[in-house]
């Protein structure tokens, strides 16, 4: 599929466009803690030359106690300004997995309200495996204006997720393993129980990715979604252990041309931590 500035670019397409004054990159890189990488210190140590590091825990409401929460605008402007990041600029995500934490921080600044933004296809190993540019050089960063119109139709919070599952409407989509949604699993973060928002599809979304880490075609991510039981015609919310896995079905949705697609920003983060929420297990 051909490159698309609002969604997904090759590793091509960011070569080509590497020196446009207008271009800025993130690199959003953010791990498990079961995977045991530094995302910084990867970054310090070798990035895209001109990239700015992108901290998911730092960028994030601080008031919540649930992890990387989308942040308030303030804080969220004032951290883009101090990366020189302002209205008219191309953003390209990128991440040092493939495709993971980069479609998440895609989808935070779709929320705010700015379209041309792209991840990149395969990241940082795709970039690396061809031979391409890496420095260790910091990017020099100047403050620029950025203006923020929330989109809030983008996410959404427990109590909207709560009537969905009651109502089978928008329809609930898992980006997590099967073992983790079927309740067969223990999950990562202590105290969570196991299991799934009753009424939700399980698409994992490694089964979305190429084995060099880039997304699948439309026409394969649909057949996958379609096989999970999911009618692409009606809105979906996507959901994961904690918002972060979810922006890449969202990734893989918008590439296909749905539209009505939204992110459960707690995810089972939230919902999987307290009593009052039903939880299913099993396929």
């Amino acid at each position: 599929m051909a490159d698309d500035p609002k969604t997904l670019v090759s590793t091509d397409w960011l070569a080509a466009h590497l020196n446009d004054p207008d271009l800025r990159i993130f690199d959003a890189s953010w791990y498990l803690p079961d995977m045991n990488r530094n995302p910084r210190a990867e970054y310090e140590a070798g990035h895209i030359p001109g990239a700015r590091f992108f901290d998911i825990d730092e960028i994030s409401d601080h008031r919540s106690d649930l992890p990387h929460m989308v942040p308030p605008v303030e804080k969220f402007i004032s951290r883009m300004r101090a990366m020189g990041v302002g209205d008219g600029h191309q953003v390209v995500v990128y991440d040092g997995y493939g495709i993971f934490s980069a479609a998440r921080v895609w989808w935070l600044l779709r929320l705010m309200g700015k379209t041309d933004v792209a991840v990149l296809d395969g990241g940082l190993p795709k970039w690396r495996a061809e031979g391409r540019e890496i420095t260790d050089d910091p990017t020099i960063m100047r403050d620029r204006h950025i203006t923020v119109s929330v989109q809030n139709a983008l996410v959404r919070d427990v109590t909207q997720v709560a009537a969905a599952s009651k109502l089978g409407d928008p329809q609930i989509v898992d980006a997590r393993g099967p073992g983790r949604f079927q309740g067969t699993e223990a999950e990562p973060r202590a105290g969570m129980r196991s299991g799934h928002i009753p009424g939700s599809k399980n698409v994992h979304y490694a089964t979305l990715l190429n084995a060099d880490g880039t997304l699948k075609s439309p026409e394969e991510t649909r057949a996958i979604f379609e096989a999970a039981g999911v009618d692409l015609s009606k809105p979906v919310i996507a959901t994961c252990g904690s918002g972060v896995t979810a922006a890449i079905l969202f990734l893989a949705l918008e590439r296909m041309g749905v539209t009505q697609i939204s992110l459960y920003d707690g995810s089972w983060s939230e919902w999987g931590r307290y009593d009052y929420l039903t939880v299913e297990t099993g396929p």
